[in-house]
């Protein structure tokens, strides 16, 4: 009887907020130590998919700095007693804003300073994981994602989703920059990459490079 492999990596889905965004479990099946990636609320339901995951947290990261993906993030690092790594310095407006946007939708929400901004080819380690930090701006100016390449996996928050991308209404948000990002840094990784959203389904760069009707091959020539 084969003896079927434990994957490096694990990952969860803990949809929070009233925008169902996707707050991810990310964990490394060796040592069972994970990260939380954009704890935008809804602390009670993060908790119980990390109990139940049976997973020992050691740090938030965060993609941007928008209040659906990291308002709860400064109240959960403080009850965890664990560091804030991300998004790029280049967030610091919308991180400064967080407390504001909260009043205006309705939701808590609580302004910080990460512990450690991210750029463009820095590393951040789960356990014994290591994830590539990418700056893609566009939708934030400051947005990163996290690629596991073992894996051949990206947690790309609102850079783009299945069958869309990211607004880039929001102040300064830059559309072509966007685009670039995707067809630049996202693309060259491999049609074969899976990526979880900030909203909605997952889906793979090669589906998306076929049927997106925003960057798609062909609708971009």
């Amino acid at each position: 009887m084969t003896e079927t492999k434990e994957p490096p990596m694990r990952v969860g889905i803990i949809p929070v907020t009233p925008l169902e965004q996707n707050c991810s479990l990310i964990w490394c099946t060796k040592t069972m130590k994970g990260a939380l990636i954009d704890v935008g609320g809804d602390l009670d339901k993060v908790r119980a998919g990390v109990a139940k995951a049976g997973v020992t947290i050691e740090k938030l990261l965060v993609t941007h700095g928008h209040m659906d993906h990291c308002g709860a993030t400064a109240a959960l690092a403080r009850e965890l007693g664990v560091r804030i790594e991300g998004p790029h310095e280049d967030d610091r407006y919308w991180l400064d804003r967080l407390e504001d946007s909260g009043r205006q939708y309705r939701m808590p929400a609580e302004n910080f300073v990460p512990d450690r901004w991210l750029k463009d080819g820095d590393k951040v380690t789960v356990g014994e994981l290591e994830l590539d930090v990418i700056h893609c701006p566009g939708h934030t100016p400051g947005h990163v994602v996290f690629y596991h390449e073992p894996s051949k996996f990206a947690v790309v928050g609102d850079v783009i989703f299945a069958g869309s991308i990211g607004r880039t209404d929001f102040p300064l948000g830059n559309h072509q920059q966007l685009i670039d990002s995707i067809t630049q840094k996202l693309w060259p990784l491999g049609s074969d990459v899976a990526f979880l959203p900030g909203h909605g389904p997952t889906s793979t760069f090669g589906r998306e490079r076929q049927t997106n009707g925003f960057v798609s091959d062909y609708l971009l020539g």
